[in-house]
């Protein structure tokens, strides 16, 4: 081979190569370093888990966890019956249950004495992986709804007052309550059943003074019965003792208050005053007192003029000064004749639930000056 051709072939691979440097050169330049995209196939780094009751008719839900991968994968979900045991980590030993691919599941009977697992695959175009949740419980039967916020109990603890259980929060459809009232020791243990204490209220009697109540509520549906019971009321106290008026000074809830009190109207007010031929509305305000003057809070307080017809009347509650403020508009017979010179007023204070005219209830009537010249 001759020294030209020799010379001829380097200088083309010496060519050929200044190119591609060349090439890389650009490239450098167009794409800086660092900003190239690097694929990744999915990665679990916080396990997916699996919440809820396991028990027949309740629902399981899964969460995938925390996964890396790029493009961020998406996810598949296959809910897997397990031994009792829970099976390999990675759920490989358990039974498939067809269709169950949803991040919910409801447990069915072939569910019952087995525990319950979730195979999560994360996918994107790079691969996949699967890993698998945390084992349930053992999944039990007839466990009844679930509670999710317990009963709580109203009403002042008090002999003669009543008590209202609310039944708490619970999830499930077609559930029904029952109600069991309980008597406990003053630290709220050692309770026994109140015969016959079987509504959603109780009345306190004598025999629950110095001690505390609970309300043990039953939730039902078709999937059974589940109890929860409240908290325990404060020690219950004889309150008012003969007179009606429990101890202490200041405002009184009217709830505390019991028979032989009565309520009874302190200072009364009306705007305009005096009301006149042209007034379309006015405002009259009552404060409702007992025990010696002390304000009522919480007295439902009804005025009306007589004859009737001449300003319309709604029943307001007294506020923490006792007053009942109530506003009314005129109707068609005020004023009830041209020589009117006072509006007579026909005011009603009571404790709600009580009967209109027993109980601590007052009437009285009152007037107001009317000047029809002016």
């Amino acid at each position: 081979m001759s020294n030209s051709r020799v010379v001829k072939r380097v200088s083309t691979r010496r060519a050929a190569a200044a190119v591609l440097v060349a090439g890389a050169a650009v490239l450098a330049v167009l794409v800086p370093a660092g900003s190239a995209r690097q694929q990744a196939v999915p990665a679990n780094t916080v396990p997916p888990t699996v919440t809820g009751i396991p028990s027949l008719g309740q629902t399981l839900t899964v969460t995938p966890g925390t996964w890396t991968g790029d493009p961020a994968p998406t996810f598949e979900f296959q809910w897997v019956r397990c031994p009792p045991s829970g099976g390999a980590p990675d759920g490989s030993d358990c039974s498939t249950i067809g269709g169950a691919t949803t991040t919910g599941y409801v447990v069915t009977s072939g569910d019952v004495g087995s525990r319950m697992r979730v195979r999560v695959t994360g996918r994107n175009n790079e691969g996949a992986a699967t890993v698998a949740t945390n084992a349930t419980e053992v999944v039990g039967g007839q466990a009844g709804p679930p509670n999710t916020a317990p009963p709580t109990i109203v009403g002042p603890a008090v002999v003669g007052q009543t008590l209202t259980a609310s039944p708490g929060t619970w999830t499930g459809t077609g559930i029904t309550f029952a109600y069991a009232w309980q008597r406990c020791d003053a630290a709220g243990g050692a309770c026994a059943a109140i015969a016959g204490a079987t509504q959603s209220t109780y009345r306190l009697v004598a025999a629950d003074s110095g001690r505390t109540i609970r309300v043990n509520v039953t939730a039902t549906n078709t999937t059974g019965s589940n109890s929860v019971q409240s908290a325990q009321t404060p020690v219950v106290t004889t309150g008012t003792g003969t007179t009606g008026c429990p101890a202490g000074t200041g405002t009184i809830d009217v709830d505390r208050l019991t028979p032989p009190v009565r309520l009874q109207f302190g200072r009364q007010r009306i705007t305009p005053s005096p009301v006149r031929r042209d007034t379309r509305t006015i405002r009259v305000s009552f404060q409702v007192t007992a025990c010696n003057g002390r304000p009522v809070e919480g007295a439902l307080v009804y005025a009306t003029p007589t004859p009737y017809q001449q300003f319309s009347a709604t029943e307001q509650p007294t506020g923490s000064d006792g007053v009942a403020i109530l506003t009314m508009s005129r109707l068609r017979f005020f004023p009830a004749s041209n020589q009117q010179q006072l509006l007579v007023v026909f005011a009603r204070a009571r404790k709600a639930g009580e009967d209109l005219l027993g109980g601590i209830s007052t009437r009285r009537l009152v007037s107001f000056p009317v000047n029809l010249r002016g």
